[in-house]
């Protein structure tokens, strides 16, 4: 059963609400995945604390203001990775909208951005939170430049 605000783990009680909501939608996409909730919950709550020290004002209102029916559901995953993705590095690709952040392996970008720079802080941000590496590329799809942040 999906967690909500008003049926989450306790370890999460003593969170702010912010990043309870965070860490309750990054659990339930993790258990969705088929992740164990004892390690669910940990990574989750983790995640959520990073994400919440480098997230935009708007990002943070965006979260407080879920509903406990989008914290449930499986089609809102925050930034569209699923657990098996954390290990995976970031790629900045062009995109018909402009430019795309999206870990490698995924099927489709977490984030479209309509320039170059902003994709790549994005994916700075996301791969050194994840400990991995950031891949950017050309518009013809070659490499770019190839950066790691290796934890």
């Amino acid at each position: 059963m999906p967690w909500d605000m008003d049926d989450y783990p306790s370890s999460l009680k003593n969170l702010d609400t912010t990043v309870r909501k965070k860490a309750i939608e990054i659990a339930n996409a993790m258990i969705d995945e088929g992740y164990d909730e004892g390690r669910a919950i940990p990574i989750a709550t983790e995640q959520a604390k990073e994400w919440h020290e480098k997230a935009s004002k708007s990002e943070i209102d965006q979260i407080r203001n879920m509903s406990d029916n989008s914290l449930r559901s499986s089609d809102n995953k925050a930034e569209s990775s699923g657990p098996e993705l954390m290990e995976k590095g970031e790629h900045v690709v062009a995109h018909e909208k402009g430019w795309a952040v999206k870990s490698e392996d995924a099927m489709r970008a977490s984030n479209v951005f309509e320039n170059k720079e902003e994709a790549v802080q994005r994916a700075e941000e996301i791969a050194k939170n994840k400990g991995t590496k950031m891949i950017i590329h050309k518009k013809d799809g070659s490499i770019q430049n190839h950066t790691s942040y290796d934890k």
